[in-house]
């Protein structure tokens, strides 16, 4: 292991530029003739559309263009589409409606983009926006899922009759209710998961160019994945053709899965600058982002978990009620399916499982996938479940959870995962150890004396990452493949260049990746760049979602490395004179093993170009591809506790301790994944004490802002005390899982255990705010 190689916690290469300002994100982006685009977007949550008058504000200082939905409906640009297909148990199709970039008859919800205003200035366009006249016949507006099915309820799409778009199942009923039947006890629960905004650091924002001399299109855009992006905005959109489109996703300042998706945005700038021949720069505000930004969670959740006399687990039985909001989003459909309910085991040796989805279209903002997707839910809802039935039984919290573990691998679960490897009980003890949770009675007692409430609360996560096979994947719908590529260039004086289909938005891919390749060659890393986000330079690629850029993304990286190792090794045995399987790489050269004999890396890499003397009918150059398709997702799992302090006269909870063990195999920079750890557990903790998305009746969004919406500051987090034990992964080359999404995984459910502890109530809602918590701790004591 080099100081700079895998394992090293070596500082992050990138951080110089963004520290310093110099990071170059999409509205940095300068083309000459640049423009400024501004949408006026519905008031109403739900309303017909009945007439359109862009006369005056055709006529304001500046205004280049103002246009419709009907101009780009009749100039062929499609819908935007779900890319998963989903099944109801019955076998009909999920119910996609209609979803223009520009709406036509109808919006759906507040914020839906009706006009595009093109002007010299920002504060033109917004000021032309302002002043184009809409005519709306308003509609009634269903904001809340439950309601949304019920007879009578407005209608959001014709084409989903009770707003029902897919009512879906997984797992054995029979066998699941037979085991509530005869079990000992059964644990009941209703649990709700509140619905959350994303609010990325950059908010969204694209830059459409049509060169009309060359007939060619770019986009600068704020995506996870700008292949995806492309492939789909010509493919299903017709925007342009693959071959005429480029897509560049530059420095993206977070993303947490709001950015994977293509927007309205992207494909009406594209559209707008050839309509009205400039470019077209488009940058949300805060509130904008608030309002179209795909949102998270929102399941309203029944569960029965069954217990035999020994507390053994024999069945668990879950129905979900899905909140897709307006529209379906791109990847929507397969977040409250196959990314939650097939995690319903969990770290526990369940026999029987089943769950029943029903998934409904609101006048609400799109609800899509958010850092974790699917898996924080299905946490959530078990860990819950599992701390609930602890105390109905008795028992200590932590012995339910090892009596239950699953301690042999491969483990096949009921609903599709088969584990790989794990050992779960290591993570247990390890967050036991570091939290002094033995001495937990101690610190309450002494916390009471003060006049305070203090509660201890443990969450035992795992989850699935590097969604793969593609084949696999495939049958259950999904849209395209979910490998992942790499390019290694190796120039002629030794320097590395890796192309990667990954994105990084925030993960510090130009360290570790580079860290790899340092593992590999030797060479330093501040002589390997890592190229990625756009799709003229990087060859097809999925990009970064589901904390797969390590398992998926490296591995292909390891594989190209594979071919040029390879190559390399036969160049320098005919430099040496040597036998090819005695050359070793040690220190930045090529040796013979076991002599002195040895060639620079940059000697090895120059003959590759010179070509004056290679082996026989060896090609010149030194430079290889790579295309990875997984065998199976990874498994991260670990175990969380958290302890609290609450103020009984204020409601307010302080987070005195955290815990976190984690095991995500082998790592490449503890440092980095450290801050990944720090960065989920802090969106959890928002997610558990502070932030929730909430619409009136009418479909108003009552948190459009920071004046509302309350997001996690530093004096509301606890230094966390991480860790990490290692089980390798066995399905990927490097030993490696993910480990970005975990801390918002596991962190939930450990927070308002902790609450519900100190209280001793069965449950409180998310966000546990201070009035929450001061109503609960009221109501606890009247009874």
């Amino acid at each position: 292991m080099g100081i700079e190689g895998v394992g090293a916690r070596v500082a992050r290469k990138e951080d110089k530029r963004f520290i310093t300002g110099a990071g170059r994100y999409v509205d940095d982006m300068v083309v000459p003739g640049t423009k400024h685009a501004a949408f006026v977007r519905s008031p109403h949550a739900h309303a017909q559309i009945k007439k359109i008058d862009v006369k005056k504000a055709q006529g304001m200082p500046g205004v280049i263009g103002v246009l419709t939905g009907k101009e780009l409906k009749a100039d062929g640009i499609g819908n935007l589409i779900c890319g998963w297909m989903i099944h109801s148990k019955d076998g009909s199709p999920m119910k996609m409606g209609a979803w223009s970039p520009l709406a036509v008859d109808k919006v759906r919800y507040v914020g839906d983009a009706v006009v595009i205003v093109v002007a010299e200035t920002k504060g033109q366009a917004r000021d032309a926006a302002e002043a184009v006249e809409i005519t709306y016949k308003e509609l009634k507006a269903v904001v809340d899922a439950t309601k949304a099915l019920e007879k009578g309820a407005p209608q959001v799409h014709a084409e989903a009759e009770n707003n029902l778009i897919f009512d879906w199942e997984i797992g054995d009923a029979k066998a699941t209710d037979a085991a509530i039947k005869a079990a000992a006890h059964v644990t009941r629960m209703k649990i709700v998961n509140n619905r959350l905004v994303p609010n990325a650091m950059e908010p969204r924002a694209a830059l459409g160019h049509y060169d009309k001399a060359e007939d060619h299109y770019t986009c600068w855009t704020t995506s996870q994945n700008p292949h995806v992006a492309r492939l789909v905005m010509s493919a299903f959109y017709n925007v342009a053709p693959e071959n005429k489109l480029r897509v560049i996703a530059p420095d993206v300042g977070g993303g947490f899965g709001s950015k994977i998706y293509i927007y309205p945005e992207e494909i009406v700038c594209l559209w707008a600058s050839k309509k009205t021949g400039v470019p077209v720069k488009w940058v949300a505000d805060r509130t904008e982002s608030f309002l179209t930004d795909a949102h998270g969670r929102d399941h309203v959740s029944t569960v029965e978990m069954a217990f035999d006399k020994n507390n053994r687990i024999t069945g668990f039985k879950v129905d979900t009620i899905a909140n897709l909001g307006a529209y379906m989003s791109l990847f929507s459909s397969c977040v409250p399916t196959y990314l939650y309910a097939t995690l319903l085991s969990g770290q526990y040796d369940i026999p029987a499982i089943h769950a029943n989805v029903r998934t409904v279209y609101t006048n609400t903002a799109p609800v899509d996938a958010y850092r974790g997707a699917g898996r924080p839910e299905a946490t959530y809802l078990l860990e819950r479940t599992m701390e609930a039935a602890a105390r109905e039984l008795g028992v200590s919290p932590a012995e339910l959870r090892r009596k239950n573990f699953i301690t042999v691998f491969p483990h096949q679960t009921p609903v599709i995962m088969n584990y790989d490897a794990g050992d779960y009980g290591a993570s247990l003890d390890a967050a036991m150890k570091t939290s002094d949770y033995a001495g937990f009675a101690k610190r309450k007692a002494a916390a009471a004396k003060q006049g305070k409430l203090r509660g201890i609360g443990m969450s035992c996560y795992i989850e699935a990452c590097g969604i793969a096979p593609s084949a696999a994947v495939g049958s259950l719908g999904a849209g395209v493949g979910l490998w992942e590529s790499a390019e290694v260039r190796v120039n002629a004086v030794g320097t590395i260049e890796v192309l990667t289909g990954s994105h990084s938005h925030g993960q510090g891919h130009e360290t570790t990746f580079a860290q790899l390749v340092n593992e590999r060659f030797g060479v330093p890393i501040d002589s390997v760049s890592i190229v990625h986000g756009d799709t003229d330079k990087v060859q097809m690629g999925m990009g970064t979602y589901g904390s797969r850029s390590g398992a998926v993304g490296m591995s292909a990286i390891a594989k190209a490395l594979d071919k040029v190792e390879a190559k390399a090794k036969k160049i320098a045995a005919h430099l040496l004179e040597a036998d090819e399987g005695d050359i070793v790489i040690e220190n930045g050269a090529l040796k013979v093993a076991g002599t002195d004999k040895n060639v620079p890396w940059f000697q090895v890499a120059l003959a590759a170009y010179t070509a004056h003397n290679l082996p026989a009918g060896m090609e010149p150059g030194l430079k290889e591809t790579a295309f990875y398709d997984p065998s199976n997702f990874t498994f991260p799992a670990g175990c969380y506790i958290c302890e609290v302090e609450i103020d009984p006269e204020t409601g307010t909870t302080e987070i005195v301790q955290f815990v976190a063990a984690d095991d995500f195999g082998n790592i490449i920079n503890p440092m980095i994944v450290e801050g990944q750890v720090h960065g989920g557990i802090a969106q959890g903790v928002g997610q558990a004490l502070l932030e929730g998305a909430h619409y009136d009746a009418s479909g108003q969004l009552l948190t459009a802002s920071y004046m509302d919406y309350t997001m996690p500051r530093a004096d509301d987090l606890p230094s966390f005390k991480v860790s990490t034990s290692n089980t390798p992964c066995p399905g990927n080359p490097l030993g490696i899982k993910g480990c970005g999404e975990a801390g918002a995984i596991g962190s939930p459910p450990a927070v308002i255990n902790a609450i519900t502890d100190a209280i001793g109530i069965p449950d409180i809602a998310m966000p546990a705010s201070p009035s929450t918590v001061w109503a609960a701790i009221r109501a606890a004591t009247k009874h």
